[in-house]
């Protein structure tokens, strides 16, 4: 039997892409082979990964003049990726600066890691409250190299509602988790990066979308493999790239498309989001954290509103216990913050959300 899969990542694939690679796994696309065994520079896999770039610049409106690189090393690698590319400098050149906006862990890892090539300055920070709200950004600095955000906050379940405005400096942007989840303006990054394995594929593919301009800074020193440009003139080719994870990317573009697109998939989204929300509003057992204007369509974090810490902890414990013995599973929060999360990416179906909301509302009758 198949379980609900609420994990945050790496996360659950749609079943008509699981069952696709699964008749495939032996004979894709009729060449008597697994991708899995393909050469990265055949004939047989040339198409595929054609195919599945065509289809991300498709669904989200990428504008001819950004290349769309595959590369490896997870959204992390990134972190330390674009600060050598785009703002550091050769040996002995003034450092160059970064703004950020800290809306939680994995902005603030991204940060930290761009302070060893860059120097950084923190434009604004919603720590103060446990990162459970979106900061005003203030303007970057006119020379700043470029202006980072989180746009979707995987732990603590913050999106932006809308984008800062940064003029001409380039705005970058964590999208790991909501990628293609609803419409997004590509034309307003500079670049955009994310990990596959939360709302595009499996685990070990990263998807970069940069403008072609910010190609090609990177100092001297920076080594071949951290290069976007390498990667840009070899087509993600420099290397062998991930071939399975882009061929699952692929599939899992194929259905979303065949769904109606990301407009589409928007509208299922929310309506997913809403059911939960309007849950946690009218219950009397559990409760959103995050405040409202701020809240992620996509990782949705609850909370006993039980105030003792132990009794609290007890009552988290016996819950994911007894949700993945219903079938409803991974729904342990982040081990920095505790509580519960449900991630309800794209492959989330709407009956996984309500099968959540009747576990949870015989839970409550059952205390």
């Amino acid at each position: 039997m198949r379980v609900y899969n609420f994990s945050p990542g790496p996360s659950a694939l749609p079943l008509p892409v699981l069952e696709r690679a699964a008749a495939e796994m032996t004979d894709a696309n009729g060449t008597g082979q697994s991708v899995m065994e393909m050469s990265h520079r055949s004939k047989d896999f040339k198409p595929i990964i054609e195919k599945t770039e065509a289809l991300l610049r498709e669904l989200m409106g990428i504008p001819s003049n950004y290349k769309v690189l595959f590369l490896q090393g997870g959204a992390s690698l990134q972190f330390s990726m674009i600060p050598l590319n785009l703002a550091a400098g050769e040996t002995g050149s003034p450092k160059r600066r970064i703004s950020f906006v800290d809306t939680g862990v994995w902005a603030k890892k991204a940060a930290e890691e761009a302070s060893k090539y860059a120097e950084i300055s923190i434009r604004a920070s919603s720590a103060d409250r446990g990162y459970t709200y979106i900061p005003d950004a203030p303007h970057p600095n006119p020379a700043d190299a470029y202006y980072h955000i989180t746009l979707n906050n995987t732990i603590v379940g913050t999106r932006w509602p809308a984008l800062p405005e940064t003029g001409a400096v380039s705005l970058v942007a964590d999208i790991s988790s909501c990628i293609l989840s609803e419409p997004l303006d590509v034309s307003r990054f500079g670049l955009l990066y994310a990990g596959a394995q939360k709302n595009l594929g499996p685990a070990g593919t990263t998807v970069v979308i940069i403008r072609e301009d910010l190609i090609g800074h990177a100092p001297a020193w920076t080594p071949a493999m951290l290069r976007y440009d390498i990667h840009a003139a070899e087509g993600s080719m420099y290397n062998t790239p991930p071939c399975y994870g882009i061929y699952i990317i692929g599939l899992v573009l194929e259905w979303l498309k065949g769904l109606g697109g990301v407009t589409v998939m928007a509208e299922l989204n929310r309506e997913k989001a809403d059911l939960f929300y309007n849950y946690l509003e009218e219950s009397a057992v559990f409760r959103s954290p995050v405040e409202k204007p701020f809240r992620s369509l996509m990782n949705i974090p609850f909370i006993p509103t039980e105030t003792d810490p132990a009794r609290r902890a007890e009552l988290e414990k016996r819950f994911v216990k007894e949700a993945a013995t219903a079938g409803l599973v991974n729904l342990a929060g982040h081990r920095l913050v505790g509580g519960m999360r449900a991630s309800i990416y794209n492959a989330m179906p709407i009956e996984g959300v309500k099968a959540l909301i009747g576990f949870m509302k015989q839970f409550e009758t059952a205390l």
